[in-house]
């Protein structure tokens, strides 16, 4: 994992769209097509690295890619881990995931105004919220977080009961603006490690590159 705090900039593909003034179909029809670089998350969306997207806009003469190259790098905390769920759930959660990442740095949010005050101050790569914590719409703040370059666009993985799986990425997906994985209660840790592992192959790869 990348240390110092330091993120490299992804856009969704919606984001991507907005960027070059088409709509999102056409985004996703270049990166299918080949034409534009992109990786998949875990829940199966389109992401644009910074430096990709730059070298795309160059390549079809669609304008300087000085504004994207400006905000490749912004701050997030790749080895931090938001847990956000009342503690019956929270604290044991805390426990596994610390033995099984023990890389990571795991902080804890018990209520709306704890995660609106770690996101804030921790800036944390990855966020495990629970669909049971009341008081937001979720959706809202899954689209706060990823789209306000404020928060670090950290990766949003939702912790829900059995009936939830629709809201892995696949749903609403023509907002952009969803969590990247679904977890089903209890969290299976091993799918968890592989997927965060798996993105931050992805991150280093792009730092390194």
């Amino acid at each position: 994992m990348s240390k110092g705090g330091r993120r490299v900039r992804i856009f969704s593909a919606l984001e991507v769209a907005n960027i070059c003034g088409v709509v999102n179909q056409t985004a996703i029809n270049w990166i299918r097509n080949g034409h534009l670089k992109a990786f998949t998350t875990p829940g199966g969306q389109y992401r644009v690295y910074a430096k990709d997207l730059a070298a795309f806009l160059d390549k079809r003469g669609m304008g300087t890619s000085g504004d994207v190259l400006q905000v490749m790098m912004e701050n997030a905390d790749w080895n931090t881990i938001l847990i956000a769920a009342e503690p019956s759930i929270n604290d044991p959660l805390k426990t596994r995931i610390g033995k099984s990442l023990t890389d990571y740095i795991i902080i804890q949010a018990y209520d709306w105004f704890e995660v609106g005050r770690k996101i804030t101050e921790e800036k944390p790569g990855f966020v495990l919220l629970d669909t049971e914590l009341p008081g937001v719409n979720i959706s809202n703040f899954i689209s706060t977080v990823k789209s306000d370059p404020f928060f670090g666009k950290p990766y949003v993985f939702l912790l829900a009961n059995g009936g939830l799986s629709q809201m892995d990425g696949r749903s609403s997906a023509e907002s952009g603006m969803r969590a990247d994985m679904v977890f089903t209660k209890p969290v299976d840790l091993d799918k968890l490690e592989t997927a965060i592992k798996s993105l931050e192959k992805q991150i280093d790869m792009a730092v390194n590159a």
